[in-house]
């Protein structure tokens, strides 16, 4: 599976034939008793931590919704996915005609005038404005709305994922770039660390023996001192940040959904080159190589966050 941004965007656009049946509809102009719905389904995402989908359907289409969120679910790892879905008729607007609801008003209108001896008659205006006594055509037509749909949004999708891949190989071909300085950079701290070493070696003897004098044994703080300088040694984290590099460099050629891993190691990477710096913090000459070296891996291992933000 490639590598994929987050974010993208798509559209797809189709039609139905819809046909109005009955004597039951009603025309709202003078014209053709079919019509057609076009409809445009489009599907946004941007980056977030989880799959978070919102939908923006038009009222009715419960069911639709919900094979659109299996079907993204299946679909999709993470990110802030917005689906929009509008609906528009290329011809003039039908209505049907309640027959239920408004028989029933009809006959409950009679029966109470004729119960209260009224001479009365139905208004047809106010019949018609009860809510449900007419449904514009589409709204009889959610079952094809929705197969229309359904059939449209795996190209929706192919067109998302397309945009996307195509987003996530300029990221990776960045994340490499910048794990390429990465090593640059340990090299460059490799090759001033035994230097370093020695100056702080050598340092640290001479500023005890300044201390102390002959009143305790020189043996015994050469040893101290030598403990002192292997806890300063900086090859550990070195080592370290070779390996997450490594580890780094294989996700990327294995490609799927490794945005969270990427983040974890570059984490790491960060604390490694923490720690390479405190240590190295405080000394001058040579060391000030390194604590340039290490400025620069934070400075790589930040860009690159910023890229794996996007990456699903």
């Amino acid at each position: 599976m490639p590598i994929r941004s987050m974010t993208g965007f798509a559209q797809v656009r189709g039609e139905i034939q819809s046909q109005d049946g009955g004597s039951a509809a009603v025309p709202a102009a003078p014209g053709p008793s079919n019509g057609r719905l076009a409809f445009a389904l489009s599907l946004k995402s941007v980056n977030h931590r989880f799959l978070d989908l919102h939908f923006r359907l038009p009222s009715g289409t419960d069911s639709l919704e919900m094979q659109l969120r299996r079907l993204l679910k299946e679909q999709m790892g993470r990110g802030h996915v917005e689906v929009s879905l509008s609906l528009e008729r290329t011809t003039s607007e039908t209505f049907s005609l309640n027959r239920e609801l408004v028989g029933g008003y009809i006959a409950a209108f009679r029966a109470a005038a004729a119960e209260f001896s009224l001479a009365a008659v139905p208004d047809l205006n106010a019949v018609l404005r009860i809510p449900g006594a007419l449904d514009s055509a589409h709204d009889s037509a959610d079952g094809e709305i929705e197969a229309a749909v359904m059939a449209k949004v795996g190209e929706a999708l192919d067109r998302l994922n397309q945009m996307r891949e195509e987003e996530g190989r300029g990221i990776a071909r960045e994340l490499r770039e910048r794990m390429a300085h990465l090593v640059e950079a340990g090299k460059s701290v490799q090759q001033h660390r035994r230097a370093v070493l020695q100056n702080y070696s050598e340092r640290l003897q001479s500023r005890l023996q300044e201390l102390l004098g002959a009143t305790v044994d020189k043996e015994r703080v050469l040893q101290e001192a030598a403990l002192l300088v292997d806890r300063s040694d900086i090859q550990e984290e070195i080592v370290r940040l070779e390996n997450h590099v490594q580890h780094f460099l294989g996700l990327l050629e294995k490609g799927g959904e490794i945005g969270k891993k990427l983040d974890f190691l570059l984490q790491e990477m960060n604390r490694e080159a923490n720690t390479l710096l405190s240590k190295t913090s405080g000394l001058a000459g040579e060391a000030l190589k390194i604590t340039e070296a290490g400025l620069a891996m934070k400075a790589e291992i930040e860009k690159s966050r910023e890229q794996v933000q996007n990456l699903e």
